[in-house]
């Protein structure tokens, strides 16, 4: 469950200025002095901190003989905490563009010397971690997806950590399909895993098409935007390995316009000729 306080440590306030901009809000309007003897912040350090709390717009100071200090309404800390953020990564972004062709004048011909010496298999694939990693990039390439997207799985047992984007490119109207690994090629536990996730597709992603191969599948992954000219398309492969453990394992990605064509004309081929529509017929 998530702490209210949580919001102090995230926005970078110091545990003094946590504990200030907190006590402020349980007494409202007080003096400097007040505020330390009821916190037990020194009073040498109070003034700094509640000078770093005005500056960041989450307290008034009010002029006078002393000085008082009101804390701004919640609703309000937490809109002027967005708004230094904002000005934060605009001033950021700002920065970045002003040196921009510089740095890309130094550096932009260094990289494509380098790369005229990368080999043709390099090019074609780069690996990640079966895990975290692999689910990352699994997302990236639903985001990126722009008409199709085609999934070939044993259970699709990983489907929670990909269904923000599958809801994302099912809403942007994107041609999505799954092709299952036949339950009776499965150990009864990913069968019934897979039961489950067919289950919840059906229910709540009715426009995915689902099929289900009558033959062992050589690979799973996912790709997108195939095109039969090559000129585009990304994958996400990991080759079947039976006795290595997922943890031990890396995946495969492609931007190779025509192995990812090769791979949706193996996903169709398998798709039309080698699968069924109703697991149970």
């Amino acid at each position: 469950m998530t702490d209210a306080s949580d919001v102090f440590e995230s926005v970078g306030l110091t545990e003094y200025e946590t504990t200030a901009l907190e006590e402020l809000l349980s007494l409202g309007r007080t003096t400097a002095p007040n505020l330390a003897e009821a916190t037990g912040i020194p009073k040498a350090r109070i003034y700094g901190v509640l000078d770093a709390l005005a500056d960041r717009g989450f307290i008034k100071v009010i002029p006078g003989r002393p000085k008082e200090y009101q804390p701004k309404a919640p609703e309000e800390i937490l809109d002027r905490t967005v708004e230094n953020r904002r000005q934060e990564f605009e001033g950021f972004a700002s920065d970045i563009e002003a040196h921009r062709d510089a740095f890309l004048a130094e550096y932009r011909p260094r990289y494509e010397r380098a790369s005229e010496d990368i080999s043709p298999t390099a090019e074609l694939f780069y690996v990640v971690d079966v895990g975290a990693p692999s689910e990352r990039e699994t997302r990236r390439l639903y985001d990126d997806a722009a008409e199709t997207l085609r999934v070939i799985t044993n259970s699709f047992a990983y489907l929670d950590s990909v269904e923000r984007a599958l809801e994302d490119a099912v809403d942007r109207g994107i041609d999505v399909a799954v092709l299952f690994l036949h339950p009776e090629l499965l150990p009864a536990e990913k069968a019934a895993v897979q039961a489950d996730v067919v289950e919840r597709l059906a229910a709540e992603y009715p426009s995915v098409g689902v099929r289900f191969s009558t033959e062992k599948l050589p690979w799973r992954g996912t790709l997108v935007d195939p095109s039969m000219d090559y000129e585009g398309g990304e994958a996400i492969l990991l080759v079947e390995e039976p006795d290595v453990p997922d943890h031990m394992r890396q995946a495969a990605l492609t931007e190779n316009g025509s192995f990812v064509a090769g791979m949706k004309r193996y996903f169709d081929l398998v798709w039309e000729y080698e699968s069924v529509a109703d697991p149970q017929r």
